[in-house]
């Protein structure tokens, strides 16, 4: 057997995950992001045990993120035969990616203040 290190969350990282589910993020995605905000980079194992997200909840937040364009991966020859394992890290600082989930929530809650305006309009009409 082999001992290795494993990354866990510490109370802040629980709660700066919460609070990027309060403000809009799905649950795995927000764990991820953060997980990969405190790393320089981890594999996909990596992510799993230190989120305590299982495997397919992993890939469908890995996926989100890379939609968003805020992951990037390359892959590494696995220790023994078989596939090559893909390593991940954020494509930009965290600092970055909280900009932009502020400008689209602000996007989001001038779009909603404009449909409100069009109901009083319509409405007092």
């Amino acid at each position: 057997m082999r001992l290795e290190k494993v990354l866990t969350f510490t109370e802040t990282e629980e709660e700066l995950a919460t609070l990027l589910t309060d403000v809009g993020l799905k649950r795995n995605v927000a764990k991820v992001l953060v997980y990969l905000a405190n790393t320089n980079e981890a594999t996909s194992r990596d992510i799993e045990r230190g989120t305590d997200l299982r495997q397919p909840e992993v890939s469908i937040a890995m996926r989100t993120l890379s939609e968003k364009e805020w992951i990037e991966n390359r892959e590494s020859k696995a220790e023994s035969k078989g596939r090559p394992v893909k390593i991940y890290c954020l494509s930009k600082p965290i600092e970055e990616i909280v900009n932009r989930i502020e400008s689209e929530k602000k996007e989001e809650i001038e779009n909603q203040l404009k449909l409100i305006q069009k109901v009083r309009e319509i409405a007092s009409s």
